[in-house]
């Protein structure tokens, strides 16, 4: 490996968005599923409320290096300068800061918001579980109380699976610039 590679923003930018699409495949499409159909609920619910903190500020942390380790790129005319310059160059405006944008502000919501306040809705069930001496889950009738907590959670849970399914689709699309600029 020539030693000017070392000193290049392009393998840490490339290895940080691999890591960056794989987590959120990974955790998207098979490690939150087969946890789900493997683990019992309450002990499915502890690993998630263990993951998505550090899941949700790494795929926070990750669209920053990503801006900052943006490598120099040659164009028609010269070169789109590096790091946040390029992100923020004209020509790289919509390919470049808008998904990067994307992926920062909703993981952002997840890692700020929607992740703990979810968590605390579970926590919250799990108590009116004790009150209440029934599950959460199962068949109705449930109190009011446990019915405001269900949907609340449920729409807690859904809006939180819609950024993360949002922050991947910037993932991809950011993808498929850099692979125009592998070609």
């Amino acid at each position: 490996m020539p030693d000017s590679l070392i000193y290049s923003p392009a393998p840490y930018h490339i290895i940080s968005y691999g890591v960056l699409l794989g987590s959120q495949v990974f955790q998207t499409f098979v490690g939150g599923i087969v946890a789900f159909r493997s683990l019992p609920r309450p002990q499915f619910a502890t690993l998630q409320s263990a993951i998505f903190p550090v899941y949700f500020s790494m795929q926070t942390v990750l669209p920053i290096i990503l801006a900052i380790t943006l490598p120099a790129e040659r164009a028609a005319i010269g070169m789109v300068p590096s790091s946040i310059s390029g992100v923020l160059e004209p020509a790289n405006r919509f390919r470049v800061l808008v998904p990067l944008s994307i992926m920062l502000a909703t993981a952002a919501a997840n890692l700020i918001y929607l992740g703990p306040v979810t968590t605390q809705t579970m926590k919250e069930r799990k108590h009116q579980e004790t009150r209440d001496g029934k599950k959460s889950y199962d068949p109705p009738p449930h109190s009011k109380q446990m019915q405001a907590l269900n949907e609340r959670f449920s729409r807690l849970h859904g809006a939180s699976s819609l950024v993360n399914v949002v922050s991947l689709g910037a993932a991809i699309w950011y993808g498929f610039y850099l692979a125009e600029r592998i070609s």
